[in-house]
């Protein structure tokens, strides 16, 4: 059974808004993007959008859904038996795509554990957003992300731990070039890898096709990232104007997460870690200044939330749009393809992220017209329906 959806505008995911056209969808895909009056006599289902904007499903590029922003994620995480780590990531997928996020990258779980949800919601015996996962997060002895990621140290164990992350079945690699907020005693502007270590392990994600991210805040671990051939950066909060312009040289792209810093600062005193709130108080300003720089730069930009940190919770993850327009200056359009089309690439999702025929029927239908006003496709309230494959998961 087809479904028309028509009456509003459509955002098409490539910076274009139309008025009076129409998305015909069949079956999970789309059949036709088209002016409205072509689709004069159609008389299947129709859902009116008048008033509003059907646009793509929204791409979060980095979340960690085993984590469900407590105030110390780790320390509820380690309460909890495995059994129930696997339900609370699927809680949390589930809880994203009635956000209107329909296709998430996972960037760091628990065992494996979050793989169980990937591939339930991927093949359809769970409801949920298109899941990218990368398994266990490679890091130095003692480096960021250690109490849960694979430790190794030196060229040759790099490579064996990017190995063991395909063996295992992840889509992506992530290697952690520099300490991070929320593991102690590490200094987010610390290279953690060396520029030997990272190519390595870059080379050999690449060599067996799979895309790598870099958790890099500091400058000298962003450029060792960078420089071996990272597909994208993880928050890049200390950029300098060579890291700038080596990124763009490259086409690398910047995932911002600006809501997990924003989020600590503004429940600081409600069970955040002292010296994660320490951390971020000395990170803040660089974070928006460095994305600022690299967006005016024309740098490559896809959504990413953090999504699973202190109190930056599933679900609401479409918040990020609003803090890139508000806090880092980015258009309102440059935001909403940042978190369809952008997000898509990068996670190699082809046939996702724009509204085109024989696209995936993966969108959104909100309140009133986002690129004026981005708390529309921000804000769930503001939210009418969520469409996944072309099946309904949320209307109001």
């Amino acid at each position: 059974m087809a479904t028309l959806f028509a009456g509003g505008l459509v955002f098409d995911g490539t910076g274009r808004l139309l008025d009076d056209h129409g998305v015909l969808v069949e079956g999970d895909r789309i059949i036709s993007v088209a002016p409205a009056a072509e689709f004069d006599g159609f008389v299947g289902d129709r859902v009116d959008t008048a008033g509003g904007t059907v646009l793509p499903g929204l791409i979060d590029c980095h979340v960690h859904l085993c984590y469900g922003g407590e105030g110390n994620p780790w320390t509820a995480m380690m309460g909890l038996r495995d059994s129930q780590i696997t339900l609370k990531a699927l809680d949390n997928a589930q809880a994203s795509l009635r956000g209107g996020i329909t296709a998430v990258r996972d960037c760091g779980g628990k065992d494996y554990l979050e793989f169980a949800v990937r591939d339930a919601c991927n093949q359809g015996r769970q409801l949920g957003p298109t899941i990218r996962a990368s398994g266990r997060v490679i890091c130095m002895t003692g480096g960021h992300g250690n109490r849960m990621g694979r430790v190794a140290d030196g060229v040759d164990e790099v490579v064996k731990a990017v190995r063991e992350q395909i063996h295992a079945g992840s889509d992506l690699i992530k290697i952690m070039a520099t300490g991070g907020v929320m593991t102690p005693g590490v200094n987010p502007e610390d290279a953690h890898y060396t520029a030997e270590e990272m190519a390595a392990g870059i080379h050999e994600g690449h060599r067996f096709h799979r895309s790598c991210a870099s958790h890099a805040q500091g400058s000298e671990g962003i450029l060792n990232a960078v420089r071996g051939g990272i597909d994208s950066i993880e928050h890049g909060i200390f950029m300098t104007d060579e890291c700038v312009r080596e990124m763009t040289d490259r086409g690398t792209y910047l995932v911002p997460t600006l809501a997990a810093v924003k989020n600590i600062l503004a429940h600081k005193d409600q069970g955040v870690p002292a010296y994660a709130v320490k951390k971020c108080e000395r990170v803040v300003v660089d974070h928006i200044r460095s994305v600022r720089m690299f967006y005016e730069a024309g740098g490559k930009i896809a959504m990413g939330t953090d999504a699973g940190t202190p109190y930056n919770h599933h679900g609401v993850n479409a918040l990020e749009l609003e803090y890139m327009v508000t806090e880092a200056g980015i258009s309102p359009i440059d935001s909403l393809i940042f978190s369809t089309r952008n997000g898509a690439e990068l996670m190699r999702l082809e046939d996702r992220g724009t509204l085109a025929d024989g696209m995936m029927a993966d969108l959104l239908i909100v309140d009133g017209n986002p690129v004026e006003d981005i708390t529309m496709a921000a804000r769930i309230e503001n939210h009418r329906m969520v469409v996944k494959g072309g099946v309904a998961m949320m209307a109001r």
